[in-house]
């Protein structure tokens, strides 16, 4: 089974203190046992912005966000990088599905996710994928679930 996450899981498996940590974390430990899982390259972007402006007490460090990304993610998972042709081809979809605004960089996850051919799509913004993704695999959040939400 190919595991691919969604900044959102990735940042509540990490972070003890996150509300949906307990529901993140199994999917982590369980793709941490089955090496690789896979996330978009620009995702590790994503996850240093998230992980080091977290309004929590005390906040993240740049070197605690660093050694989170490299402890849980760099170990195992494997980023998986668009060409221009893949980012243009992303844009024109969304465009054609009459999306606006920030759901772009959702539609490249799923761009991602459909390259290495993922099974699951591992995400707490369900609604936001289903809409760049309505032919989609599986969209899910719940570590029992086999379907979406």
């Amino acid at each position: 089974m190919k595991l691919f996450f969604d900044t959102s899981v990735l940042v509540a498996a990490m972070v003890a203190n996150h509300p949906k940590h307990d529901l993140a974390l199994p999917w982590l430990q369980r793709a941490q046992g089955k090496a690789p899982f896979y996330l978009a390259a620009h995702t590790l972007a994503e996850l240093y912005a998230v992980l080091t402006t977290l309004p929590i007490k005390p906040r993240l460090s740049p070197e605690t966000a660093k050694l989170l990304i490299e402890q849980n993610i760099l170990a195992l998972g494997q980023p998986v990088s668009s060409d221009v042709a893949e980012y243009l081809a992303v844009v024109l979809r969304m465009a054609d599905l009459g999306i606006v605004g920030g759901a772009v960089y959702d539609g490249l996850i799923v761009e991602a996710a459909r390259k290495v051919g993922a099974n699951r799509l591992l995400t707490f913004n369900i609604r936001d994928f289903s809409r760049v993704w309505p032919e989609g695999k599986e969209i899910i959040t719940d570590p029992g679930s086999t379907r979406p939400g």
